[in-house]
Formats: structure tokens, sequence, C-alpha cells
């Protein structure tokens, strides 16, 4: 995780997380919305120190405290929504809760996934973790549903396996990819690189069209079954682990 301050000014700690700025955070500590191991908070200049315990002792408004910076978060994204702070349309961050999106520093995906394709997406503040998931050298495995315009022909499983495979436009060879085949037009497709519209290309390239693309898998973390399209769910330490069930 990221490093952080053993303690944080109180309004300061609040307005990072989006609850407000640090006179609103004021206004709320006099309105008696805060606070700290059951006691009101009216000194919001007070330090306090972060601590794992912090969201179960710090409550805003009765709720316990959102978590602080080293954030992590999984979403079932919805297909037409878009992984983007600026463009136009529906934006997978306005799924999130409007303080989630004024923290600071701010959450950012992990990767993205294009308009057109749903599946398990990560969310964190934490460049460390972020940097760590996406590098190369991670090699963090990510499994993809593709469901085909033809039915496929038998050549696929090895093509892809081949560590040859070339995507049009392009000089490097892919790594090897695993392809399972569920039915003549739907297969499990893993792949370990993070190439513009990968599984897409790959399938283009072998003469198919991707009609429908779900990514279910990153690493050894998956999507439940559970969440819905939309909704979403804070990490823990066992779930980030679980990113990357081949390393210390």
């Amino acid at each position: 995780m990221s490093k952080l301050p053993a303690t944080l000014r109180l309004d300061r700690l609040l307005a990072n997380l989006g609850y407000g700025s640090r006179k609103q955070v004021k206004e709320m500590a006099r309105a008696g919305w805060i606070t700290l191991d059951g006691e009101e908070v009216r000194d919001t200049d007070q330090h306090v120190k972060i601590a794992p315990d912090l969201s179960e002792r710090l409550k805003v408004e009765g709720k316990p405290l959102d978590p602080p910076p080293g954030m992590a978060l999984m979403m079932h994204k919805p297909l037409g929504v878009t992984c983007s702070h600026k463009d136009a349309g529906a934006l997978v961050y306005d799924l999130l809760p409007l303080r989630w999106r004024r923290r600071e520093p701010p959450l950012s995906t992990i990767g993205r996934l294009d308009k057109e394709t749903s599946g398990l997406l990560l969310f964190t503040d934490d460049g460390d973790l972020l940097h760590r998931v996406i590098s190369p050298r991670s090699h963090v495995a990510k499994r993809y549903l593709a469901t085909l315009d033809r039915p496929l022909d038998g050549t696929e499983t090895a093509a892809f396996a081949s560590g040859a495979l070339m995507l049009d436009g392009e000089d490097k060879p892919l790594l090897p990819a695993d392809l399972e085949v569920l039915s003549p037009t739907t297969a499990l497709v893993t792949v370990s690189e993070g190439r513009y519209h990968q599984v897409r290309r790959m399938f283009a390239a072998v003469g198919n069209h991707v009609t429908a693309l779900h990514r279910d898998r990153i690493g050894g973390l998956a999507l439940p079954e559970d969440l819905e399209p939309g909704a979403y769910r804070l990490l823990g330490a066992t779930d980030i682990a679980a990113i990357f069930p081949d390393q210390p």
C-alpha cells in the first residue's frame, strides 16, 4: 500500500475522503455528526491516528468512516459505460458514491474495459497496487467469456497457445493464451497481456468476430455471481492477495 502519515488532522482527513471541504467538516462537527470512540467531536483540528480500526472508531452521521487511502474495490461493470473521467456519456465513476469521486488521492480504474465489455473492473487510490497489477512483469492473468459470431473451427486453441499469433497492425507476436471452448460459439480466453482490444483482435486474427465480451476473473480474484451489474464491493487484504496467486 502507499505510505500514509501516522496521523492526520481530522478536518483534512475527512476532506480528503470526500466528505466535504474543511469548512464543511467543521460545520458537521458542530452539528454533532462526527463521533470518535462514541464521543462527539468538536475539535476538527485534532490529529487522529491512521490505523486499521479507524473506520470503526470514527463515524460520520452514525456510519463507519470510509477506508483511508489504500482503498480498493471491485465493480461489475455494466455494458454501455466508459472507463474514463472525461468522455461524453455514462462513466463508470458515475456509479460510485459522490464523495468517493471527490477523494484525494483520487480513485482510478486498474486497467480498462471498453464500453461494450462487461465484467470485473478494479479501482484503487493506491498507485503501487495499480502498477503492480498492470505491470507486464506481474503477468496477472485475465479471463474473458467471449461470444462469437461464427462457430469455432477447432484451430483456435493451438493458434492462441502458440505464442506466434500476430494482431493486425502490430509486429510483435502475442504471448501464449489459453482457450477453453464451451460451445461452438462461446469460449473462455485467458490472457496475460493487456493490449488494446486484445481478445476481440485475437478472434479477428483467426477469422471470427466477438459479439459479446465479459471479464470474470483477474488473477485469482473472481467476479462474485451475486454482484449485479453496476454494483461494487470493497476489497480486503485477502481479496488483493488473490489477484496475485503465484506471488509471495
